[in-house]
């Protein structure tokens, strides 16, 4: 448990303060002096370790230890159950007798608060080559050319065209086991444009070897 930033006194402190009264024979008040703090606070200390020792120094949670409006399992079960059979929150609150907010609530810690959640995505089931070279994923990609500075540069978009500037075509190729990529650019996208990048992505991945 993390203690507060404006805490006084910290385990050490406390056990200072108790030391002060218990060890040095201090009296709580002016125990309390010493370290800056209010005589109740030394008491409440003081009370703590005559009844718990050392241990009683420790922070200690405020959750209550019992709470009657709390939502019972049974419930809290029966609003997952129906959650599972695709009933909408307002649905399910009218069902069960609690407000929306408590099934919101119940539903968001079990991770059931979104419909997709209770039939999620099957896992990628990604394949992979056994050795390098066995497998290259080609592809081409097209990009307009640029002849002067663009709008998002410039601010301009009239001034910043560049209409009959042409393509460039990039291929790409990547290695289906190591996932190493290479690219060139060509002036096409023909046959003989992919086959030279081809040659030259084989010869690329030859000299890695």
């Amino acid at each position: 448990m993390n203690t507060h930033k404006n805490a006084r006194l910290t385990v050490h402190g406390r056990a200072h303060l108790v030391q002060c009264i218990v060890d040095d024979g201090l009296r709580p008040v002016e125990a309390a002096q010493a370290v800056g703090v209010s005589a109740r606070t030394a008491y409440k200390w003081l009370h703590r370790y005559k009844a718990h020792g050392w241990p009683g120094l420790v922070e200690r949670s405020s959750r209550p230890t019992r709470c009657p409006h709390q939502l019972c399992s049974a419930k809290r079960d029966r609003i997952i159950a129906l959650r599972r059979a695709r009933r909408i929150y307002r649905d399910i609150a009218e069902t069960v007798g609690v407000p929306v907010s408590t099934v919101a609530r119940v539903l968001r810690r079990a991770g059931l608060n979104r419909l997709s959640a209770l039939h999620p995505a099957p896992p990628v089931r990604r394949y992979e080559q056994d050795a390098p070279g066995d497998l290259l994923h080609l592809d081409i990609k097209k990009l307009g050319r640029f002849e002067r500075p663009g709008h998002r540069v410039t601010g301009d978009r009239q001034a910043g065209r560049s209409r009959g500037a042409g393509w460039d075509y990039v291929h790409v190729a990547i290695d289906d086991h190591s996932r190493i990529s290479w690219a060139t650019i060509r002036p096409d996208e023909s046959g003989a444009s992919a086959w030279r990048a081809l040659i030259a992505a084989v010869r690329y991945y030859r000299h890695l070897v």
